[in-house]
């Protein structure tokens, strides 16, 4: 179990990181985009970039996340709550393999 969590972790971590590279990447030129009171092209790419901010940002989370995950597993406490100390569920681990807390605490974040 402990050697299939590490591959699905390691895994999730490049996943993460080649997604927040994309999302690093410096916009492309302006050129002659407009952001006047309407609309515009501008305008939709200040929308694209605010949104590829935000998804960003739960990258981070989540990378935050992996990387306790990994952690544990090298403390032997993979599948512990970090707050209560309680067992995560099997359920729950299996659909996100770096929860690092149990239902009831991640409720509370």
């Amino acid at each position: 179990m402990a050697s299939d969590a590490r591959t699905l972790l390691t895994d999730k971590k490049s996943e993460l990181e080649e997604q927040m590279a994309v999302l690093e990447e410096p916009p492309g030129s302006p050129g002659e985009i407009s952001f006047g009171k309407r609309i515009g092209e501008g305008t939709s790419i200040a929308v694209d970039r605010l949104s590829q901010v935000a998804v960003h940002d739960q990258l981070q989370v989540t990378m935050v996340d992996v990387d306790r995950a990994l952690v544990k597993l090298d403390e032997d406490t993979y599948g512990t709550c970090d707050v209560c100390g309680k067992p995560i569920p099997e359920g729950r681990l299996e659909a996100l393999p770096w929860a690092t807390l149990c239902v009831e605490d991640a409720a509370k974040r």
